[in-house]
């Protein structure tokens, strides 16, 4: 009777066709293949075309997971070579600057002082170049550090032009420097360690920067009717200047605004030219003044220099004050 009966619903799953021992067998498998059980075998045939029956569903889920995969490593294989080609070459060699507390004044100062040194000597007296210099060098550096005991030198100036750290011990300090009249750069490489100090190495003679080619001063609309007016009230702002005649420099500045002046070191030579372009009644102008300038020697006659100055000027009723005043960084006329 049981073999009847499954026989049966064998029949009602496929209609039109009679029951047989494969039709039997079939339905077993399908349901036993999914852990069925009596329920199971009513239904087997019916739950094997839905895709969530049973444990079917994690095929479903690996399937997803593979094609998530899938899609992955397709996007990151084409992203790759994209970016490999739209980011910059790195150069040979090129890294970031290292971080470093390297003490970049206090080895400006001490490569100063190691110039004057270095860059005075004279052969009359090769013993007291030496001895100057121990104190930068370490001990088993040549103590002349480079000179054969020949000529003279004399270091006229120096000042500091950079630094180029290297690292947290080592930096180069390149100087400017004037030497027997001429001008040049000494790199002078200085080593640092705990506070301490030495001139690790010999230093180079560079050269100085080259000339550059500077453009014309652009055109401007020029208001002339101001220019004239400020030829005139300028002569006792400059006059006041050049004296550092307080009161006589209020007469012309805008409130709130103080200037020191020049303490008399020179004197108003007269305008030579200004030039102020057209606008409202905050304005910048250009201004080119003579100053005379005493003599280094006695009773000899003073020399002039012309000098040119940025002045930012505004409006109060029918004057004009001087705001500010700072160096000119326009083009030198002939």
């Amino acid at each position: 009777m049981a073999r009847r009966a499954t026989a049966e619903r064998g029949t009602r799953h496929a209609p039109g066709r009679s029951a047989s021992e494969g039709d039997v067998a079939y339905d077993m498998t399908m349901t036993e293949g999914y852990g069925g059980d009596a329920m199971g075998d009513r239904g087997g045939r019916g739950r094997s075309r839905w895709s969530g029956s049973g444990g079917r569903w994690w095929i479903w889920v690996g399937r997803a997971v593979l094609w998530a995969f899938i899609i992955v490593v397709v996007v990151n294989g084409i992203r790759a070579p994209f970016e490999r080609f739209t980011q910059p070459e790195a150069q040979p060699g090129a890294s970031a600057p290292p971080k470093s507390n390297f003490p970049t004044t206090q080895a400006s100062a001490y490569a100063l002082q190691f110039a004057s040194a270095y860059l005075n000597y004279d052969e009359k007296n090769p013993a007291a170049r030496a001895t100057k210099l121990a104190p930068y060098l370490p001990d088993t550096t040549d103590q002349q550090l480079g000179w054969n005991g020949s000529g003279s030198m004399t270091l006229d100036s120096a000042q500091v032009a950079g630094v180029d750290v290297r690292d947290q011990h080592n930096a180069v300090v390149t100087l400017a420097v004037s030497v027997n009249g001429t001008w040049m750069q000494l790199a002078v490489p200085v080593y640092t360690s705990g506070g301490a100090m030495a001139i690790k190495g010999r230093p180079a003679l560079m050269p100085t920067p080259r000339k550059a080619t500077v453009p014309d001063s652009p055109d401007v609309t020029e208001d002339s009717a101001v220019e004239t007016q400020l030829k005139s009230d300028l002569r006792g702002f400059f006059v006041a200047y050049a004296a550092s005649d307080a009161a006589g420099l209020d007469r012309f500045l805008a409130p709130g605004v103080s200037l020191n002046g020049l303490g008399g070191a020179v004197q108003y030579g007269g305008i030579k030219e200004v030039v102020v372009p057209e606008g409202g009644d905050r304005r910048h102008a250009t201004v080119t003044v003579s100053w005379r300038i005493p003599s280094a020697v006695r009773k000899a006659p003073a020399g002039e220099l012309e000098q040119t100055y940025d002045l930012t000027i505004v409006r109060d009723q029918d004057k004009w004050d001087v705001q500010q005043l700072r160096g000119s960084t326009e083009t030198a006329g002939p």
